[in-house]
């Protein structure tokens, strides 16, 4: 067994990340894991502490409601001794370093809302399998007035994100910000 520190994202500085290599029969039947470490809930402030002890164990069980199919490797650790001496939760899963993307910027407009609807029913879908559907069918009711605040808020944000954008163009015309 290898492992190393992991550079991580914005979203998770700070907070320990290792890649540990197991290696099977020989050398050519490798398997990646990825430890990461789990912390508090940034909700926890505002609504109840978690019904879970180990912040590993609710980052998984999180990913178990949300996911239609788990990592098989999915799971939770708590290191009493991390290597600072300190307590830390992590979760682990297996490595999958294949990153890909649709160039969206090059998709023709009928091609872009086939992939945006596609990527709402992933979205949507996910966070189906963990609410009560009866309930939120109940909260939302049988008018439109949610998906009218819905639109407004889309229609917002989108106008948002034009200012924002026409702001960025004028930042790099006049030369503030180099772009390419």
């Amino acid at each position: 067994m290898h492992f190393a520190r992991k550079v991580v994202g914005v979203g998770s500085v700070g907070t320990d990340a290792w890649i540990v290599l197991l290696l099977g029969r020989d050398t050519h039947d490798p398997l990646f894991l990825q430890v990461k470490e789990a912390q508090r809930s940034a909700l926890e402030p505002f609504a109840a502490p978690s019904a879970y002890a180990a912040a590993g164990r609710r980052v998984v069980e999180g990913q178990r409601l949300m996911q239609a199919a788990s990592d098989i490797l999915l799971g939770w650790l708590r290191a009493e001794r991390g290597v600072d001496g300190r307590r830390r939760d992590y979760y682990v899963r297996q490595l999958w370093d294949a990153k890909a993307s649709v160039p969206v910027e090059e998709l023709p407009a009928d091609a872009l809302a086939a992939y945006a609807g596609v990527c709402g029913w992933t979205l949507a879908r996910a966070h189906a399998r963990s609410g009560d559907r009866a309930a939120i069918a109940a909260y939302l009711g049988g008018g439109d007035r949610f998906d009218r605040a819905l639109a407004g808020f889309a229609e917002a944000y989108a106008d948002q994100n034009e200012r924002d954008h026409a702001a960025l163009a004028a930042a790099v015309k006049r030369g503030r910000i180099a772009a390419e």
